[in-house]
C-alpha cells in the first residue's frame, strides 16, 4: 500500500549534498523533496552486526541525517565474515565506535548518537521515542518482541529483518497500517528449537542482501515513494535465489495490536521467550560440572579409576572445527526424534556437552526423562573448553 511520507522534508541542501546525492536527485519519485526529507529523517539502528552493518552504510550513504546506533557488544574476530561495517584492526574495540567511523567515513553530513547499552524494557520507550523509524538487526526472539511491542505502543514503524544459513526474512511492521510482528508470530517458538545464527551459521553476504531490503523499505518509508512491505513478507532463497512476497493481515485477536489488546505495556521478555525450557531449568539443577572438572574425569577415565561416555550433541559441521577428546558425536535432534536413546549404554554415566550449554542442558532432560537419572552436561561447552583448557585449539 501507498502511505504518506514519514517526515517532513529539511528546509534545503547544501552545495555539498546537491553534489553527493545527485544521483538520487534526478530520480523523480526522490527528487529534492525526498532528499530532503531524509536529510530530516532520525532512523535508529538496532544492533551493528550482520543486519546492522549494511543497514547502517547505506542508511548513512543515502543521507539519512540522524542515525542512531544501538549496540553494547565488541567486535570479535568471528564477524569479520559478515559484519563488514568492522575491520581486523577493530577486533576487542567497541563495535558502536567502530560503525561510528565507518558511517563518519562514508558520509560526514551525518549526525551520529551513539547508545553503548543493552536494549531492554527500562531504556526503549526514551529510546525509540528519539527517533521517527527504528531498523532491527537484532537475532533473538526476546529483543524483536521488545522492538515491536514498543514500536506499536509509540505507533513507530519497524523495520524487520532475520537471517539464518541461506534464508532471511524482512518486512515493515507499523500497526497503524497494518500487521505488527506478533501478528505474524504470536508466540516464541519453544526454546532451543530454533538455533541461532551462532548455532547454525549463516551465509554472511545473506546479510546484505536482507540489510539492504531493510534500508530500501526505509528510504520508502521516509520519503512516501513506492509501496512498502506493510503487510507483505519477503522471503529470500539464497540457494534456489528466489524471493517470495506473503500477504499478512492484522490479526484481531492480536495481544497487543488487536481489537482487545493484553499486552497493554512491556512485559518481562527473556521470561516470555525463554532460553531454555522448563524441564532444561529442572534437569540442570545439581546436574552440570565445568570443563575442569570435565578434564579431571577424562583424566580419571584414562587411569582406568572412572568410566563414562561422553557424548557432543552438536552438528557434524561444528564437531570438525574443534571437538573434545573422547567425545562421542549425537547430534541434539536425534535425542529429539528418540533415535538417539538407543545408542546409550546402560552401565556407563552419560556426560552431555555442546558448544555452550544450552543445547546440552534440553538434551539432558530428554535423557533424565528416559531414566538415565545420573546424566549430567558441561556448562559453557567447547567454548569454555578452548577457553580454559585448549586454548590452542580454534573457537567459532
Amino acid at each position: 500500500m501507498s502511505l504518506p511520507p514519514l517526515v517532513e522534508p529539511a528546509s534545503e541542501l547544501t552545495v555539498d549534498e546537491v553534489r553527493r546525492y545527485s544521483r538520487h536527485l534526478i530520480i523523480p519519485e526522490v527528487g529534492m523533496a525526498g532528499q530532503k526529507r531524509l536529510k530530516n529523517a532520525r532512523v535508529l539502528c538496532v544492533g551493528a552486526g550482520g543486519l546492522g552493518s549494511p543497514a547502517l552504510m547505506y542508511l548513512a550513504a543515502a543521507g539519512v541525517g540522524t542515525l542512531g546506533i544501538l549496540e553494547f557488544d565488541t567486535v570479535d574476530e568471528s564477524n569479520l565474515q559478515r559484519q563488514i561495517i568492522h575491520g581486523q584492526s577493530d577486533v576487542g574495540r567497541s563495535k558502536a565506535q567502530s560503525a561510528a567511523e565507518s558511517v563518519r567515513e562514508i558520509n560526514p553530513y551525518v549526525k551520529i548518537n551513539l547508545h553503548e547499552e543493552r536494549l531492554d524494557s527500562s531504556n526503549v520507550m526514551e529510546l525509540f521515542s528519539q527517533y521517527d523509524l527504528i531498523v532491527d538487526g537484532t537475532d533473538n526472539f526476546a529483543t524483536r518482541y521488545l522492538v515491536n511491542d514498543a514500536c506499536v505502543l509509540l505507533n513507530k514503524p519497524y523495520i524487520w529483518g532475520s537471517i539464518y544459513r541461506f534464508d532471511g526474512q524482512a518486512s515493515v511492521f507499523w500497526s497503524e497500517f497494518g500487521p505488527c510482528y506478533r501478528c505474524l508470530y504470536p508466540e516464541p517458538p519453544p526454546p532451543g528449537m530454533v538455533p541461532s545464527c551462532s548455532e547454525g551459521g549463516v551465509l554472511g553476504v545473506l546479510c546484505a542482501s536482507i540489510g539492504s531490503i531493510q534500508v530500501t523499505e526505509a528510504i520508502k518509508v521516509l520519503t512516501g515513494i513506492g509501496d512498502p512491505l506493510v503487510g507483505s513478507l519477503i522471503v529470500y532463497d539464497a540457494l534456489e535465489m528466489t524471493y517470495r512476497k506473503i500477504k499478512m493481515r492484522k490479526d484481531p485477536n492480536c495481544a497487543i495490536c488487536g481489537a482487545n489488546p493484553t499486552v497493554t505495556e512491556l512485559i518481562d521478555y527473556e521470561a516470555f521467550c525463554g532460553a531454555v525450557s522448563d524441564a532444561a531449568v529442572e534437569a540442570i539443577v545439581d546436574s552440570t560440572i565445568n570443563v575442569r572438572q570435565l578434564n579431571e574425569m577424562l583424566q580419571a577415565r584414562e587411569r582406568g579409576e572412572k568410566d563414562f561416555v561422553l557424548i557432543d550433541v552438536r552438528e557434524p559441521g561444528e564437531y570438525e572445527i574443534v571437538n573434545i577428546p573422547g567425545a562421542i558425536l549425537i547430534p541434539k535432534n536425534e535425542f529429539l526424534m528418540g533415535d538417539a536413546l538407543t545408542k546409550l549404554p546402560q552401565d556407563k554415566q552419560v556426560v552431555l556437552h555442546c558448544k555452550s550449554g544450552v543445547r546440552s542442558a534440553e538434551v539432558l532432560a530428554v535423557v533424565k526423562n528416559a531414566g538415565f537419572k545420573d546424566a549430567i552436561h558441561v556448562g559453557g561447552g567447547v567454548l569454555a573448553w578452548v577457553s580454559q583448557i585448549e586454548p590452542e585449539k580454534p573457537s567459532y
